[in-house]
């Protein structure tokens, strides 16, 4: 029996999910073998995902073109999608081969409409595991399309033979999956007490912990040091653009109040990115589905900032407040460091309405195994 994933490269909100349900299906099903194909970047694999995965690297679609975290570059998005698209019958072909060769017999795609139509090429059952349809997303960038207006369109025929769509909160699209089941939030949860993981990492106990967080994209220029001298705050960060990565030293400082934290060291020491999560009191970051998702597992408040010109932003301002702790802050004060005041109105507000499950990963396996 062997379960394909296919994931999306844009972001790692989207492996790192998956990876919790190929965890999840790995603890049931042992014997179950479980191939990953995507063009997210293999670490994440390395150090995450509990139960053997067999990688594949491969472009399963091209996603929003980053400038940095903040600003998305439209015309390049538009541009590097038509091109992947206008060869979607080469890359269709060429995954539904890749499927038949191991064997598969079912596809969890987050969300790549190919691998979708690839299965149904092969014979294969599949379904979508999202919080977006790719296809929305580029209804989204309309105005921009141009001469590549048949994109949406494509899209939405490309994922149509889905079995089903696994809709996860906080969502859009999906309009053209034949059936929709929705799941709890799937998110990691954090492994260890927050004494040991703010011991691990050197940071004050009785000391605000803000954890800044802006994904693989990074977010050069911001005046850590600034902020953590104007209040009583503690900052740590993995986004240092142009460090490497020496997997020796868990943690160096930056300035007075500012850590930096090696995730490769991280995860030698048994600690995982959630338990930093866990252990902040704060996460300043651009909303995307997997910070918050882990925020909302955690307990941990955020601040956030825009990011530019993408549909989910607008469905995850509107809903999040119902899930957690959350306030916005300007991107020019974001970059100033004017965090002062954003994260001391932050820190006041009371609990979020409500508490919902974040069960998702436990939930999908439950889904799997029917096709097992």
């Amino acid at each position: 029996m062997t379960v394909a994933f296919c994931i999306t490269g844009h972001g790692f909100g989207h492996a790192s999910r998956t990876i919790e349900i190929i965890n999840a299906i790995g603890a049931r099903r042992p014997e179950v073998a479980l191939h990953v194909r995507t063009g997210a970047p293999r670490w994440i694999f390395d150090l995450t995902a509990t139960a053997p995965v067999t990688f594949h690297e491969a472009a399963c679609d091209t996603g929003v073109v980053q400038i940095d975290s903040l600003r998305p570059d439209v015309p390049a998005t538009v541009a590097a999608a038509a091109a992947f698209y206008a060869a979607a019958e080469r890359h269709v072909a060429r995954e539904a081969a890749w499927l038949r060769e191991i064997g598969a017999c079912l596809v969890v795609a987050d969300v790549p409409p190919v691998a979708i139509a690839a299965a149904d090429r092969a014979g294969i059952p599949a379904v979508g595991c999202s919080n977006f349809t790719w296809d929305w997303i580029y209804e989204g960038y309309r105005d921009h399309l141009d001469g590549a207006g048949w994109l949406p369109d494509l899209l939405a025929t490309l994922q149509r033979p889905a079995l089903e769509g696994w809709r996860l909160p906080m969502h859009g699209g999906f309009a053209s999956y034949r059936r929709v089941v929705d799941l709890p939030f799937i998110a990691r949860h954090a492994r260890h007490a927050v004494p040991a993981v703010r011991i691990a990492l050197g940071v004050p106990q009785d000391r605000p912990l803000v954890l800044v967080s802006f994904g693989g994209f990074g977010l050069e220029g911001l005046p850590l040091g600034r902020v953590a001298a104007a209040g009583d705050w503690t900052l740590v960060t993995t986004d240092v653009p142009g460090r490497e990565r020496s997997g020796t030293h868990l943690t160096r400082r930056l300035d007075t109040g500012v850590v930096v934290i090696d995730e490769q060291a991280l995860y030698a020491a048994g600690l995982r990115y959630e338990d930093v999560v866990a252990a902040a009191d704060v996460v300043v970051t651009k909303p995307g589905y997997g910070i918050l998702a882990e925020a909302i597992a955690n307990d941990t408040a955020v601040l956030y900032t825009s990011r530019g010109a993408f549909a989910e932003y607008d469905v995850l301002v509107r809903e999040m407040p119902r899930y957690l702790r959350c306030r916005f802050i300007d991107p020019t004060a974001l970059r100033a460091g004017d965090w002062a005041g954003p994260l001391g109105a932050l820190m006041a507000q009371p609990p979020p309405p409500e508490r919902p499950r974040t069960d998702g990963a436990e939930v999908a396996a439950g889904l799997i195994e029917r096709f097992l």
